[in-house]
């Protein structure tokens, strides 16, 4: 995945927001992770990413699809992962999070 910041600390002079443009690979999926206390919002722009979750920690897998024009809200601390699961197209995404740093936090699965 390629992060390209365009409103952070070091171009806008923001202390909380951070926002940019996220280009996410054909056919490739992120570790289970998620982003600690930071909020995140996700814009669609193309392709057509999919967004996996679970219910509450003893659920299966909810499996959001996305498209260009679709939001995504990301609580603080939630597990999930991002995928692409076009094998041509990339996925291009524009990320708003509550944080300047990009908290990653690796998981053994969603349910941690």
């Amino acid at each position: 995945m390629r992060r390209l910041a365009a409103i952070s600390g070091a171009t806008a002079g923001s202390t909380r927001l951070w926002m940019g443009q996220t280009h996410v690979a054909p056919a490739t999926r992120s570790s289970d992770h998620h982003h600690g206390a930071s909020e995140t919002a996700i814009y669609v722009v193309s392709g057509t990413p999919a967004f996996v979750f679970l219910e509450d920690s003893d659920s299966e897998e909810v499996r959001i699809e996305a498209g260009p024009g679709d939001y995504i809200y990301v609580p603080p601390y939630v597990p999930h992962r991002e995928e692409n699961p076009d094998p041509s197209q990339e996925a291009v995404v524009v990320i708003a999070r509550s944080t300047q740093e990009a908290i990653v936090v690796n998981l053994p699965g969603l349910a941690g």
